[in-house]
């Protein structure tokens, strides 16, 4: 978890070696920022970091440069992105690597450097000796998409770094406005802090619903909301925001198609006895997405989404084909959600 990770570099309580692992690059990037923070100081930058992509550099070169001593200063902070040949992936770039001289330094780090390898994958090859090596002697931060809990937990500790609090209802609130992306989610509340200033303020319901911008997966999820709960009239009222905001009737009726597909795939799993962590994998979504699919999946009948997901289909083919006007064919179809009892 990336808060422990951080208090550890706060402590001094520095790994030699550093893999940084993982898809969710915002994750990956606030790590590699905290590393360098607290291991050297802003003005050594030009003289103790370095950044080396090895899709363009060999790593024996990072590794001199890891070997060479501090200018002024400490420690060095070497940082190599891209280590391609951990995987089992095939790559684009002719560039050979020494891997037996990287596998040698492994094993014996220069004590003054922080050596950190950026590896935005979801996995390593495990039957790989180098991967092995890594594996044992280096500090492993695995940035994985985090779970609602974390999720919250994540947005907290980003207020408190401005000496604000967010409270809990705020922070489920911006979730569902904002959506599960880290760097949006970071970028709201960085301008939530900022209007509320420091000095011990909170973050509440009402500023996220005042100050949070409104993305287009939130607002069909209000459809939704509406469309769950029959309130079709305030339905068409979102609908028809959506066009003032110059979206096009067949991507609204494109993402209500997703959603419907999604809930009846989550009430079908569901049935069958999978958890919601299960289903995310299974589906490939957010946890959260999960969540609130099983929410609306109670208001709906298999056969009563089967019949609705017909209906969205034909009204796809008729407004690509022209048949009828594409306002209209979003309008009948929200009424004949209506009628589904």
């Amino acid at each position: 978890m990336l808060l422990n990770a951080i208090k550890k570099l706060k402590s001094q309580n520095f790994a030699q070696t550093y893999l940084l692992l993982g898809t969710e690059n915002f994750l990956l990037k606030e790590m590699k920022t905290a590393i360098v923070e607290h291991v050297i100081e802003e003005h050594e930058h030009d003289f103790n970091l370095s950044t080396y992509d090895l899709e363009e550099t060999p790593i024996e070169v990072a590794i001199e440069d890891a070997e060479t001593l501090p200018f002024i200063g400490e420690r060095r902070v070497v940082i190599v992105t891209n280590p391609f040949f951990l995987t089992g992936e095939k790559s684009k770039s002719k560039v050979e690597h020494n891997t037996d001289r990287f596998l040698a330094y492994i094993q014996q780090p220069a004590p003054y450097t922080i050596f950190v390898i950026l590896a935005p994958y979801a996995k390593l090859d495990e039957r790989k000796k180098i991967v092995k090596t890594l594996k044992n002697q280096s500090e492993i931060f695995e940035a994985q998409t985090l779970e609602e809990k974390d999720l919250l937990q994540w947005m907290s500790h980003r207020a408190k770094q401005y000496s604000v609090t967010l409270s809990p209802n705020a922070g489920e609130e911006l979730l569902k406005i904002a959506g599960v992306h880290l760097a949006v989610l970071a970028q709201e509340i960085d301008k939530m802090a900022m209007y509320i200033g420091p000095g011990g303020g909170e973050i509440t319901l009402e500023i996220v619903q005042k100050l949070a911008a409104k993305t287009m997966e939130h607002n069909i999820f209000e459809l939704f909301e509406k469309i769950v709960h029959r309130k079709i009239d305030q339905a068409l009222e979102v609908f028809y925001e959506l066009l003032r905001n110059n979206e096009e009737p067949i991507k609204i009726l494109a993402l209500m198609t997703a959603q419907f597909r999604l809930i009846y795939q989550v009430k079908n799993l569901s049935e069958q006895g999978y958890s919601q962590q299960k289903m995310a994998g299974t589906l490939k979504v957010h946890p959260y997405r999960v969540k609130l699919a099983a929410g609306q999946a109670r208001y709906f009948k298999d056969k009563e989404l089967m019949s609705l997901m017909d209906g969205l289909a034909e009204a796809d083919y008729s407004m690509k084909s022209g048949k009828i006007d594409k306002v209209l064919a979003v309008e009948l179809l929200l009424l004949k959600i209506a009628n589904v009892k």
